[in-house]
């Protein structure tokens, strides 16, 4: 079996038995990097999970300029809402690197939930929790305050992507300040200037692309 399966958040808590089942109706395929794996209103019946790389989710906004959704990483999945409704994609999906991915059909996916009542449940969770991120964003995007957005955003990647240990959240893999202007809906000089601001009033660290939030519950309290 790949251990690898053991890390799919869709699949957390599954016995080795029940995961050796979902692999057989399962494939493994790689998408070069800067490939657009889906499509904004196309159809398909395909669910994906990250077995390795990374996954930009967009959309374009009426000005035709990238708006960033999210950013997957290994474990996470997308197509989700494709295969349980049957309509089109609802946004884009590019590999930002070269990318592996388990491909899951619909009819075995919707077989899955139905036979799973884990998998089924961790669903509703994990779409429980975009809706609220989702929810964090517009209502920052609603302000004015760059650097409110700007801490909304590192937030979210903090919860999504962070590393916790007694109170201290890293983040090893920080998005380019461009990808963090898309998901803030800003620009990058005005991200590069916000997170100096951060780092001079001591709520975070950067190093290269790792940052670090030396007092998560503090910086969560300010933009939580």
């Amino acid at each position: 079996m790949d251990e690898l399966l053991k890390d799919i958040i869709l699949f957390s808590g599954l016995s080795d038995k029940e995961l050796e089942r979902i692999e057989q109706v399962m494939t493994v395929k790689t998408f070069p990097k800067n490939s657009m794996i889906v499509l904004e209103e196309e159809y398909g019946d395909t669910v994906y999970i990250v077995r390795k790389g990374t996954i930009k989710i967009t959309r374009l906004n009426d000005e035709g300029k990238e708006v960033i959704l999210a950013l997957m990483g290994v474990g996470e999945f997308f197509g989700e809402l494709s295969a349980l409704d049957g309509e089109a994609r609802s946004a884009n999906a590019l590999a930002q690197e070269e990318c592996q991915l388990y491909l899951l059909h619909r009819t075995d996916f919707i077989d899955l939930l139905q036979h799973n009542n884990k998998i089924a449940f961790t669903l509703l969770s994990e779409l429980a929790k975009r809706i609220r991120h989702s929810d964090q964003q517009i209502e920052a995007l609603s302000l004015d305050d760059a650097e409110h957005r700007i801490g909304v955003c590192i937030l979210n990647l903090a919860e999504d992507n962070g590393v916790i240990r007694k109170g201290k959240v890293t983040i090893q893999k920080l998005p380019f300040q461009q990808d963090i202007a898309n998901i803030a809906g800003t620009s990058r000089e005005t991200v590069s200037r916000v997170l100096k601001l951060l780092e001079e009033k001591g709520l975070v660290i950067k190093n290269g692309h790792t940052l670090t939030i030396p007092n998560y519950v503090y910086y969560k309290k300010i933009f939580g």
